[in-house]
């Protein structure tokens, strides 16, 4: 008779939890140790583009080899997140003669303990074990979702009820509209454009949430929350689409290429993107991409972080007396690109509030240029690092000296950046 595991919730603030693995298991369970505040350390020799962002933000820490005993060394906790069953037995092993409890990916009859499936609602964490069956937990836990949504909505209704775990391949299909002719007769699945939100999971909308419950195959760029990747379903395809600025990236071309093979082979696809699929998501191109192939594809709508970021800073983008109307552009081409199409001249005689996404590269080129055309260097600045989210991090300066003192603050991407009175309009 195999013994019912003990519930326990982990307090890792500030302790070294060891992740043996960088794929997208790994991309999967990071997030949700960062968010309890752990120490972790990241054994992997190859990492996930979304891993490779934390590190480089400074997040976690990573050794790139293979594992390790000395790895252990002050560990508390270890997730092996490989697949390879000897590999993992190792790590194990050198757990157990340590007395660590380990969690492995590849074998969980075989682990000390067990990631249960998770639901958050601010400070309420509610964790399910299913008896070592993952869609069970899974099914019980959007049950205990539902239901706690119910009991925080005003007005007592409840969210549209989400599919059993298990069901989503046939129940997606059936919902959509087939189109055939694409796939040879076969039926082809669907893809869901979905905006993630600003970078806090409980920001994603209803529908978001309630379609990646659905999902055969998610895939999830950089800017997604990580914690909306710790609820999925174990059996979900995850794959890291990630664009690092300026850094690694997958060709668009291929990202759609992704969508449209896993559709016509039947599948259910979320393409999740960070705020607004539409909002500089390249969503457009993706869904011309699926309907060029004959692919049913529809649109969710995101909280985009031009608006969300300034508003977690304690920054409105209008204010009455202050600003009646406000500019969202893309600083990620230099003003005196060949390849810029933003007005920077126009934009400097507004009198409203400028908001830049993706500006942070150069945004001394950008403030340079709004100066030149008329844009008075003392007009108030602000940067919000990581909005909405634990991390968020905010610089207040002014148009001449923004760029300045954000290199000197190491402030890093994600970023937006505020021009215009509205910067202060709340202070008290």
């Amino acid at each position: 008779m195999t013994s019912n595991p003990y519930p326990l919730g982990l307090r890792l603030d500030g302790r070294r939890v060891v992740v043996v693995g960088g794929g997208a298991v790994a991309t999967r369970r990071v997030p949700a140790l960062l968010d309890a505040g752990a120490d972790v350390l990241l054994v992997a020799p190859e990492l996930t583009p979304a891993l490779s962002a934390r590190v480089d933000a400074g997040r976690l820490h990573w050794v790139p080899r293979r594992f390790l005993p000395e790895d252990l060394d002050g560990a508390w906790l270890v997730q092996v997140a490989i697949d390879d069953p000897m590999a993992a037995a190792s790590v194990s092993a050198v757990a157990a003669e340590r007395r660590i409890f380990c969690v492995r990916a590849d074998d969980r009859t075989a682990a000390t303990a067990w990631t249960p499936a998770v639901t958050r609602h601010g400070p309420v964490t509610v964790a399910v074990l299913g008896g070592g069956d993952p869609r069970r937990a899974m099914t019980v836990r959007d049950a205990i979702r539902d239901l706690l949504a119910v009991r925080l909505a005003p007005d007592g209704i409840a969210p549209t009820q989400s599919r059993p775990a298990g069901a989503a391949g046939a129940a997606g299909a059936a919902g959509a509209t087939v189109a055939a002719g694409a796939a040879g007769g076969r039926q082809v699945g669907r893809v869901a454009l979905v905006g993630a939100g600003p970078g806090d999971p409980e920001l994603i909308t209803v529908k978001g949430w309630r379609l990646l419950t659905e999902a055969d195959v998610v895939v999830a760029d950089r800017l997604v929350p990580g914690l909306l990747l710790d609820e999925l379903r174990p059996d979900v395809e995850l794959v890291d689409a990630s664009k690092i600025p300026y850094g690694p990236s997958r060709a668009q071309e291929e990202i759609n290429q992704i969508l449209v093979d896993r559709a016509l082979a039947g599948a259910f696809v979320v393409r999740l993107k960070g705020g607004d699929p539409y909002v500089f998501g390249r969503g457009g191109e993706e869904l011309l991409a699926c309907a060029k192939a004959g692919v049913p594809v529809s649109v969710v709508p995101g909280v985009t972080s031009s608006i969300a970021a300034p508003s977690a800073a304690g920054i409105p983008v209008t204010h009455r007396g202050v600003a009646h109307e406000f500019t969202v552009v893309s600083g990620h081409v230099a003003p005196d690109s060949p390849a810029s199409l933003v007005r920077w001249d126009a934009l400097a005689g507004l009198r409203g509030t400028l908001v830049i996404l993706m500006g942070l590269k150069n945004l001394a080129a950008i403030s340079e240029t709004l100066i030149a055309h008329g844009r008075p260097p003392q007009t108030p600045a602000a940067v919000v690092q990581e909005g909405t989210t634990g991390a968020q991090r905010v610089l207040r300066s002014t148009l001449g000296e923004v760029a300045t003192d954000a290199l000197a603050a190491d402030v890093r991407p994600p970023a937006v950046v505020v021009l215009g009175d509205v910067v202060g309009a709340l202070d008290a």
